[in-house]
């Protein structure tokens, strides 16, 4: 008989522990969600709603359900309770008795409910409870008993708890530190035996072909069972190719590929998909299968020597790869909220932006966006909540969704492990949680042809270099560890435990030890010349964007600057008294320390003091847009030096000004936009000397002349060389050319090109500006502007913007130069081919409506700040 999985989600009841008022409640899903779908907690993101949310997790809380079995289903050989997410401190109770206590979000708990240590169902009718303990009180003992060094945006103790760090607050979150079943959970019924996992290798060979070696990890219920197993593939073209039948003491099945087709990050080629069936055979029938998806492709990391230091680069099938993305963060606070569909259109909103990887953050959660009922599945029969018994095929494809997605769009995944900004104690039961939690999701996701590193966790190694400095020299230091066994214990973990266990289980998947770092063992991490870095000068430091232009990092795992979201975005959270960004409200959706000031500070660098909220608002997306833009387009210039720029961040997970390009309702701010530009295949740039180079405090004494020149740069990262023309343009304010050239140039693949450079000493340093763009067999394929002095200080002209929608088309038109053009609609999440750019005044631009409505068109520019 085939193994058979009853659903154990969907209607359950929840109450706070010990009281008898219950709640109706729906699984996968939590305590928030469940509360707030009968109105019992009002929206936690609304104005400060979330200090009320925060005290009811002071609280345990209780979920309940029946079920039925049958006669039948108690004969099976095995019956097992499933829990993927159990958020976090959990006790499993069946019919009454207890069964397990879960302390992991992070892992899938296996429950043996038939075995000789476990004889508590019956026929008919049984009970499942699960009693959550609060997380909150938990992190307070435990900080009190044994305190240590951690990030002090989220709520103390976090780190001794396997549990999303930042549900207890971050430098962009709140402190919600929910609790749930928040996965799917079921029984599997099964006889003889069934697979339990299942291993995955590459072998490509000289002559180009590729042998697929496959190895099924199986679990047997009885001795004298004697299973067999096969693997069917199929190519993307539908040709299928099916082995032998294995006994199950064999070693692996080997599938040869004589003209495969090999999987590319988005940009470089296709992403062609194996399906890969292994099926396990008892007495000629299928009884058990697992279906994955692979692509074919070798990946690794580049880390030679030359001429600046040490390359840190992606190598995808012998070709280097420029690393274009951001940083990934949890989609919600409230995890249920998360659905197949939200992942998609974010991700394929990174696509569409021209990202070719997305770095997983290790302060949140292994994501996954899969169904949240198990395939193959038959609902259970509780009585009370009137669900029928069906049986479904149990051989259904099991889905990974964010990897998956990213499989299918070619979105290199860097994987943090779940590690972030702080030092762990290294007891005997932590470690034992540790271990089962990096085995069973790196199993999971090795398969996956995204997965490009493994990397252990978020900043660390930096910050106990910098404590371990400290205590050399015996002098105080904030990120002091509070007992030395913390520096052994980190090296412990990320040395020797974690990468052991992903040679183990991913021995063809890279491993780097933190993030920054330059390879691990305190060697300096962050170091601009070695390894990935996290560049903060700009934002933190207040340093000009202009600073970006003095390093030429290897690879740039994290940089940012701030910005607010959109006014809806703002009007979802706040009452209209709330709406000016040092009231007590915008105050609590800024969880970045100082940060309202420092964008005012940079405000006060580039624009004029804009006069309305809704104007400062857009004004704070220029600068976060500007500030990138400086810092990717310098770095993609010098390709081979630097090879990957991966933003801080992509997403939100509540309404907040932050670091994101996307907000939390999905809607684009301008660095989105100028991501899709300044991440483009083929990207012309300007590195231009001015002002803001030269003398950006200008009534500072300056004896020489300030330069007005530029140097052009053309940036080619495809796999084929592009010929093309190089235009440019010096122009007055209201757009005429005063002079202007060209020049042909060819790009060879995967380089950037430097132009010689051009200067203009006639040229006035607030009333000009240049021109630029790359035309390739005559169409424009990439362009940009440049001025001379800051844009608060450039003598713009009324472009006198207008706008209208003609079909799925939105025609701007300006008769003047017009600065990071902005077209919104009263539908807020109207998504447009391009916005935030900039317009010469002597036409019309049109651009495609991809999302939403055009309706009530608004436009403004630069010019509209004053």
């Amino acid at each position: 008989m085939h193994k058979t999985i009853i659903d154990l989600g969907g209607a359950w009841r929840m109450r706070e522990a010990g009281t008898d008022a219950w709640h109706e409640a729906v699984v996968p899903g939590s305590v928030y969600a469940d509360l707030m779908r009968d109105g019992t907690l009002a929206d936690p993101f609304y104005r400060d709603n979330e200090l009320a949310a925060f005290e009811l997790m002071k609280k345990d809380w209780e979920y309940v359900r029946t079920f039925t079995l049958t006669a039948e289903d108690l004969a099976r050989d095995r019956i097992e309770l499933v829990c993927e997410g159990l958020d976090t401190l959990a006790h499993v109770f069946v019919n009454g008795h207890p069964v397990e206590d879960a302390n992991n979000m992070h892992i899938t708990w296996t429950i043996p409910l038939k075995a000789s240590n476990c004889p508590y169902l019956r026929e008919g009718e049984n009970t499942l409870a699960i009693r959550f303990d609060s997380p909150i009180n938990y992190c307070a003992e435990k900080a009190s008993q044994a305190p240590g060094w951690e990030s002090s945006d989220a709520t103390p103790g976090f780190r001794h708890l396997r549990k999303a760090h930042c549900m207890f607050g971050w430098d962009w979150g709140p402190r919600l530190p929910d609790a749930g079943i928040w996965r799917p959970i079921y029984l599997t019924l099964w006889d003889d035996a069934c697979i339990s996992e299942v291993d995955f290798r590459q072998e490509h060979h000289e002559d180009g072909t590729v042998t697929v070696i496959v190895y099924p990890h199986l679990v047997h219920a009885r001795r004298d069972a004697a299973p067999q197993w096969q693997v069917v593939l199929t190519a993307p073209d539908g040709t299928v190719q099916t082995s032998p039948l294995q006994s199950w003491y064999g070693t692996d099945c080997r599938l040869h590929i004589a003209s495969p087709q090999l999987w590319w990050p988005r940009g470089y080629g296709d992403q062609p998909l194996y399906t890969v069936e292994v099926r396990l055979v008892v007495g000629g029938a299928v009884t058990d299968a697992h279906i994955r998806r692979i692509g074919l492709r070798t990946l690794s990391i580049s880390r030679e020597k030359d001429e600046w230091g040490e390359e840190f680069c992606h190598i995808v099938n012998g070709k280097k790869i420029f690393a274009m993305g951001a940083d990934y963060i949890p989609e919600d606070n409230i995890l249920s909220r998360v659905t197949p569909e939200r992942t998609r259109r974010l991700l394929e909103d990174a696509a569409l932006a021209n990202f070719n990887t997305i770095r997983i953050w290790g302060g949140g959660y292994y994501p996954s966006s899969a169904d949240p009922k198990p395939v193959g599945s038959r609902p259970a029969s509780p009585g009370d909540c009137g669900q029928s018994q069906s049986l479904v095929s149990a051989y259904a494809p099991t889905f990974d969704g964010f990897y998956d997605i990213c499989d299918e769009l070619g979105l290199l995944v860097w994987q943090d492990l779940m590690y972030a900004c702080a030092f762990y104690d290294l007891t005997e039961d932590f470690e034992a949680s540790i271990r089962v939690e990096t085995e069973q999701n790196v199993q999971r996701l090795h398969h996956h042809p995204s997965l490009a590193l493994i990397c252990g966790n978020n900043e660390m190694e930096m910050f106990m270099g910098y404590a371990n400095d400290a205590l050399v020299r015996g002098d105080a230091n904030s990120f002091s560890p509070k007992a030395r066994h913390h520096v052994t214990d980190y090296v412990k973990m990320f040395e020797y435990i974690l990468p052991a266990i992903v040679k183990e289980h991913a021995p063809d998947t890279f491993w780097w030890p933190a993030s920054p770092s330059s390879g691990g063992c305190f060697d300096n991490a962050n170091d601009f010349n070695r390894g990935d870095v996290h560049y903060w000068d700009v934002w933190h430091g207040e340093k000009p964007f202009t600073e970006y232009r003095k390093f030429h990092f290897r690879y740039a795992s994290e940089f940012g600057f701030q910005s607010f979201p959109c006014l809806k975005t703002v009007e979802s959270f706040t009452e209209p008294g709330d709406r000016n960004i040092f009231s007590r409200i915008m105050e609590r959706h800024q969880r970045n320390g100082a940060a309202n000031g420092k964008i005012l500070a940079y405000l006060a660098q580039t624009f004029k003091y804009p006069t309305s909220f809704d104007d400062l608002l857009y004004a704070s997306q220029l600068l976060q847009a500007e500030a990138i833009r400086y810092g990717v387009e310098h770095w993609r210039r010098h390709r081979g030096r630097c090879m990957g720029a991966i933003i801080w961040q992509l997403n939100d997970c509540w309404p907040v000004a932050s670091w994101s390009s996307i907000d939390y309702y999905g809607r684009w701010k301008a660095l989105h936009y100028a991501a899709k530009r300044f991440f483009a295949p083929v990207m012309i740039s300007c590195e231009e000397e001015g002002e803001l180079s030269q003398n950006p405090k200008i009534n500072e004494y300056r004896a020489e002349p300030i330069e007005r020149s530029i140097r052009l740069n053309v940036a080619n990262e495809t796999c084929e060389p592009v010929t093309g023309t190089v235009h440019w343009a010096l122009r007055t304010a209201d757009g005429t050319i005063v002079r202007e050239g060209s020049e042909d140039l060819t790009v060879p693949a995967l380089s950037a090109c430097w132009l010689d450079k051009l200067c203009f000493d006639d040229a006035s340093l607030t009333g000009h500006y240049v021109s630029f763009r790359f035309a390739v067999n005559g169409e424009t394929v990439s362009e940009g502007t440049a001025i001379f002095c800051a844009p608060k200080h450039f003598d713009f002209l009324d472009p006198q913007l207008t706008a209208r929608a003609e079909g799925d088309e939105i025609v701007v038109q300006a008769r003047a130069f017009a600065r990071q053009v902005w077209i919104e609609s009263d539908d807020p999440d109207m998504l447009l081919s391009d916005n935030a750019f900039d317009m010469n005044g002597d036409g019309e631009k049109r651009v495609r409506i991809l999302r939403g409505k055009a309706e009530n068109l608004r436009v403004r520019s630069v010019y509209s700040l004053g």
